[in-house]
């Protein structure tokens, strides 16, 4: 009952890191996939605007100087611009992302139907939409929807084609933005061929954002551009996966005092059991010190045992999670349809040393009772 009661602890704290690794981690890589993970653009108080209404001119050296940087994949210019989509009676606030032929947005973004046709001299007439903002407008892909644009006071429409749709789960993107080509957005804002609203930097993985924004600002960014992580733009989106360490540690707190007090009593059953014997031995003369290696022994053949068997538990579930996606979510509050899983080795050598390490000091606590054992007395029932 002591190893299923160490080894049910264990499985429950491996999976509690693995679910929560994977869950903040899905969240990452959805905002990442969308924007990078730092913002070359002009300054601006609020940080979560990204939409400046003005323009700044394509610096082809800063762009070389910073994917010349170690841990830099790519940099993407773009454009992002407020509209309105109409079709039939509906219509739907929106931000447009004017993007570039070149760039490549990772397999983490679902699209269906087409992507945007570059072939044209001018402006590429496609928008690719959220499933989320297709299905309030009611529109499919192949339909022709009108964008109503203001352009220094002045509105302009234009008749769009939906290419595509996209999907990312996350309700803060496929709810406000739409994608399509940067000379349309240039075109209808009377901006140059050269100016953009700012710049995408995408990160090899492993890297810290806000590291690499420091480094990049102080590096090559000259006022009044700025270089901002992705985690400020979205701060109350990485707010809310900080909170899921703590919740996290919680639950590894409670489990971990859980086993050890299921370890401890074992032990301290197991001696009240053993008092006769324990008295024997203190008859024939074996010392205190002995009789705890022994007890000792048990414990750590407990702690193992349980620890061996619950890794293998906790491992099994979550590369079943992983690869069949058993636990489902609802994607509207959760912005994931499954649980996801993300394994680190690394913390799981750790968590079974600390919990092994535990073991042995907990059960120290229930050893003090060999010395309160009076040989005499207990063999006195016998």
């Amino acid at each position: 009952m002591a190893i299923g009661a160490t080894a049910l602890s264990v499985a429950v704290m491996i999976l509690s890191m693995a679910f929560i690794g994977g869950f903040k981690q899905a969240i990452k890589d959805k905002v990442f996939s969308f924007w990078g993970q730092v913002l070359v653009v002009p300054f601006d108080a609020s940080t979560s605007d990204i939409s400046s209404g003005q323009p700044v001119d394509l610096d082809q050296q800063m762009i070389a100087n910073i994917k010349s940087m170690n841990g830099v994949k790519a940099v993407y210019p773009f454009v992002v611009r407020p509209g309105i989509l109409q079709y039939g009676g509906a219509m739907e606030g929106i931000r447009l992302k004017g993007v570039q032929a070149d760039q490549v947005f990772p397999k983490s973004i679902e699209f269906s139907g087409a992507k945007i046709d570059f072939s044209d001299s001018n402006y590429a007439q496609d928008v690719v939409l959220s499933k989320a903002t297709a299905a309030r407008l009611g529109v499919k892909v192949g339909a022709r929807i009108k964008l109503y644009f203001l352009s220094d006071g002045s509105p302009r429409v234009r008749k769009l084609q939906v290419s595509g749709l996209y999907h990312t789960g996350m309700e803060e993107l496929d709810k406000q933005f739409a994608l399509c080509d940067m000379r349309l957005l240039q075109h209808l804002s009377s901006w140059r061929p050269n100016q953009l609203s700012g710049y995408q930097v995408e990160l090899k993985s492993g890297l810290s954002a806000d590291t690499m924004a420091d480094k990049i600002y102080y590096a090559y960014i000259n006022p009044p551009m700025n270089a901002q992580s992705i985690t400020a733009v979205y701060g109350g989106v990485f707010s809310w996966l900080s909170t899921q360490d703590t919740n996290g540690r919680i639950i590894l707190i409670i489990v971990a005092i859980v086993a050890l007090i299921n370890l401890a009593s074992a032990v301290l059953i197991l001696m009240v059991d053993r008092a006769v014997m324990i008295g024997l031995l203190k008859a024939l003369g074996a010392s205190p010190k002995l009789l705890r290696s022994v007890f000792l022994y048990i414990s750590l053949l407990i702690g193992g045992m349980g620890i061996l068997l619950g890794s293998l538990l906790g491992l099994g579930l979550a590369l079943g999670q992983q690869r069949f996606q058993w636990v489902k979510l609802p994607e509207e509050t959760y912005n994931v349809s499954s649980v996801p899983v993300k394994i680190d080795w690394g913390q799981i050598v750790v968590l079974d040393l600390a919990t092994l390490c535990l073991c042995l000091l907990c059960s120290l606590l229930p050893l003090l009772y060999i010395r309160r054992i009076q040989a005499a007395r207990v063999l006195s029932f016998e």
